[in-house]
């Protein structure tokens, strides 16, 4: 097949949004190149590598060996379409999270799976970019670009989430100043880098919160080691992607093409392309 070929047949398996474009002379390490076209994230990409699961050109794939789009990979002996491995156009969704759903690809205690909602992505498969537990709501980003999803968690990038948190308890002066100033959490100290009250009354008052990482239940944490409990907890912001007010929950739209390309600079992605459509999609998700 010639590389038009080639264009062509990853074209019809990767949908008119991707646009796909060629780079079949270089190389890099094979779980970056299995992860940015988003067959899974890197770090699982390099479990399935450690168990041999991956062949690169009839032999066993090692950590540290690279491989290049025109290589012959399998993953469990089934062998990886080579359109799929050109370099594709990054596409995220943004996806306004109801409560009760869980960011774990099954379904957990009866609860429904976020991946649920989300539309087929031919060729691949949408990556999250952090989760939220099952009692919160919000912003979440999803991707086809396991590269992408791997830098924007990474806690050396320190990108902000923010949340607006109702937190019921006593909250003075004092208090915003122990949260700023950091909290000894297991995994070690945790602040927020910003709080910034946002109405209610007496005990029961809301505020948002910024975080530069994301650790697992860290704002309701935080809160909860100046006494306080946190009533309602919604992500309203990821990086410079704010959740747009019009996005009713359990509906999504497709970011534009800028503003992947700034997702893609923040992450240190810059040449890589964002999806050219930019088409903003939307529909009522699934409730289980």
């Amino acid at each position: 097949m010639d590389r038009r070929g080639v264009r062509e047949h990853a074209r019809q398996r990767s949908g008119p949004a991707a646009d796909l474009f060629t780079s079949s002379e270089g190389r890099e390490r094979v779980q970056k190149l299995l992860a940015r076209v988003g067959l899974g994230s890197r770090r699982a990409l390099e479990r399935w590598i450690e168990a041999g699961r991956v062949t690169v050109n009839g032999r066993i794939a090692h950590l540290g060996d690279s491989a290049s789009a025109g290589d012959r990979i399998r993953i469990d002996g089934k062998l990886l379409p080579r359109g799929l491995l050109y370099t594709q156009a990054v596409r995220v969704l943004a996806y306004h999270k109801p409560t009760g759903l869980v960011c774990s690809r099954v379904r957990q205690s009866g609860c429904a799976s976020v991946y649920e909602q989300l539309p087929p992505l031919p060729g691949g498969r949408w990556l999250g970019i952090g989760r939220l537990d099952i009692d919160t709501s919000g912003l979440m980003l999803f991707t086809n670009s396991g590269e992408l999803a791997y830098r924007l968690m990474h806690p050396k990038r320190h990108i902000e989430r923010e949340y607006a948190v109702r937190v019921w308890g006593e909250v003075n002066d004092q208090t915003v100043q122990q949260l700023l100033a950091g909290i000894e959490l297991t995994e070690g100290v945790a602040r927020f880098e910003a709080i910034r009250y946002a109405g209610g009354a007496g005990r029961n008052q809301w505020f948002h919160c910024v975080l530069g990482e994301g650790r697992n239940r860290e704002v309701r944490r935080l809160w909860g080691s100046q006494g306080c409990t946190v009533s309602r907890l919604i992500r309203v912001r990821y990086g410079p992607v704010a959740l747009d007010k019009a996005l009713r929950r359990s509906r999504y739209r497709e970011l534009s093409a800028d503003e992947v390309a700034k997702l893609l600079t923040l992450a240190g992605l810059k040449g890589q392309r964002s999806n050219n459509g930019g088409r903003e999609k939307r529909r009522l998700g699934r409730t289980g």
